[in-house]
């Protein structure tokens, strides 16, 4: 009775020999799949474990930029007034502070200013009329933006400048030479 139970559960009947080795690497086939799948499982589990430590504080991160930017404007609005400089100084204290413990945990500010805009980093709240500027450069930060780990956390909202109504598209010599050409060489036929 023993011995035809053990038959039955390792297919060593006499009759199967042929259909028990097409058997046996079936059930291996299906044995490295389920491996394979369980080591899958294990690394997408980890890389989400991984990725959970490294954005967990950033909804605190979102909610502390508020704090940043009132800093900042108290900053901004008390500048030039002698009589306040002790808490002027203060409050900058706190905010470098506030700044370097942000940092620390990978939350940056985006250097916008100056910079082309790029829909991905900011938001554009306005455009302005400004030739002294190429289009597409951020003429003036309105909020800072800030990434976390080089993740998005807050847009950098920004005045974008734009070319002057009836201004000539700037171009360099060789794209105007080049565009030259192609008048003239069309003007011939």
């Amino acid at each position: 009775m023993a011995q035809s139970i053990e038959s039955e559960a390792f297919g060593t009947d006499a009759a199967d020999t042929g259909t028990s080795a097409a058997e046996s690497a079936a059930l291996r086939d299906r044995l490295l799949r389920a491996l394979a799948d369980a080591e899958n499982t294990r690394r997408r589990a980890e890389r989400d474990t991984q990725e959970a430590r490294k954005y967990a504080i950033a909804d605190f991160a979102r909610e502390l930029l508020i704090v940043v930017d009132n800093l900042r404007r108290t900053i901004a609005a008390a500048e030039g007034a002698a009589e306040s400089a002790a808490l002027i100084e203060g409050v900058r204290a706190t905010l470098r502070a506030l700044t370097q413990t942000m940092e620390r945990f990978n939350v940056r500010r985006i250097e916008a200013l100056g910079q082309r805009f790029d829909p991905s980093l900011h938001e554009a709240i306005m455009e302005v009329d400004d030739s002294s500027q190429p289009p597409g450069a951020i003429t003036e930060v309105v909020e800072d933006g800030y990434t976390i780990n080089d993740r998005l956390l807050r847009p950098a909202r920004v005045v974008v400048s734009k070319r002057p109504a009836g201004a000539m598209p700037a171009c360099d010599d060789e794209e105007m030479d080049a565009k030259l050409q192609a008048f003239s060489s069309e003007r011939r036929r």
